[in-house]
């Protein structure tokens, strides 16, 4: 997650689009065709990469809004060139430095430098600085989008890090639904946990930092008339670092709730060994697909 770094795909599984959307229909208990096995793993994975790029944002954009709350420098708040639109709000809520809750409001939207346009507000609670080990922040949405996606529910970061801890760590939970305009969902659950493996020895984000990410979510997706319920896990550390834009190496493993963990229609997104590229390969019941980040 970047602080850590971001998974973002490109719905370049349209390379599956002449089998994915014939005879949708809703999820049930028993075995679906292959077809609608093929298509459930693909919108899941699809499903899960938006709501990573979503709350990998999120994160950023609360942990990095400054060098009071966190780290000057993450995310779109923080940018040489943040969105315009943009207002930020600091309420105390006692006569102690902390807790803290500030707004971040996007008022009636406006595009960001990373390429999206944000609306609405952001209101994240503090109890410390996210660098201080035990500090916790607590983000909430008021009809908050990002592009045409609402985004609702919580989001929690807290400082896991101790005296044994090399570098910064976190525990990440959420628990949201995205909402499209056509109709189509996404109810998200996700824990991870970031440590920080290289860079720690400098004060400020530099280009030696690198990141692991492990952890498992779940979720329930509609895609027009197909819903799919879905469990994913980091069997392989996802790797980040500062000086590359993708996640360089790791893998995620995503199963059809209703699924045998054992089945061949068990997909598995790989990220590589370490090459700073664009590319990841998923792999469903022996296909092979390159899949493009960006």
């Amino acid at each position: 997650m970047n602080l850590p770094g971001r998974l973002k795909l490109i719905p370049c599984l349209l390379l599956f689009a002449t089998i994915l959307f014939s005879a949708c229909k809703k999820e049930h208990s028993g075995d679906l065709t292959p077809d609608e096995e093929l298509q459930a793993n693909v919108a899941s994975t699809q499903a899960e990469a938006e709501a990573d790029v979503v709350f990998n944002s999120v994160f950023e954009d609360v942990f990095g809004a400054n060098n009071d709350v966190g780290i000057l420098g993450v995310g779109v708040i923080s940018s040489p060139t943040p969105p315009p639109c943009l207002t930020t709000s600091v309420i105390h809520l006692t006569t102690d430095p902390w807790p803290i809750k500030i707004i971040y409001d996007f008022g009636a939207g406006c595009m960001s430098p990373d390429g999206h346009l944000r609306k609405g507000r952001i209101i994240a609670t503090y109890t410390n600085r996210l660098t201080i080990a035990g500090a916790k922040a607590t983000i909430e949405f008021e009809n908050f989008f990002i592009d045409s996606v609402k985004v609702e529910g919580v989001h929690k970061i807290a400082n896991t890090s101790s005296n044994t801890t090399v570098g910064l760590q976190f525990a990440i939970d959420v628990s949201a639904k995205l909402l499209k305009p056509n109709g189509n969902y996404t109810e998200w659950s996700s824990h991870k946990k970031i440590t920080q493996t290289a860079g720690n020895i400098t004060p400020q984000i530099a280009i030696d930092d690198v990141y692991k990410i492990e952890g498992n979510t779940s979720g329930i997706t509609r895609r027009n008339d197909f819903i799919v319920g879905w469990n994913a896990t980091i069997v392989e550390p996802l790797m980040k670092a500062l000086n590359c834009r993708w996640v360089k190496k790791g893998a995620i493993r995503i199963t059809r709730q209703n699924l045998s963990a054992n089945s061949q229609w068990v997909g598995v997104l790989d990220f590589g060994t370490g090459t700073c590229d664009n590319r990841a390969t998923l792999s469903i019941n022996g296909r092979t697909v390159e899949i493009f980040l960006y």
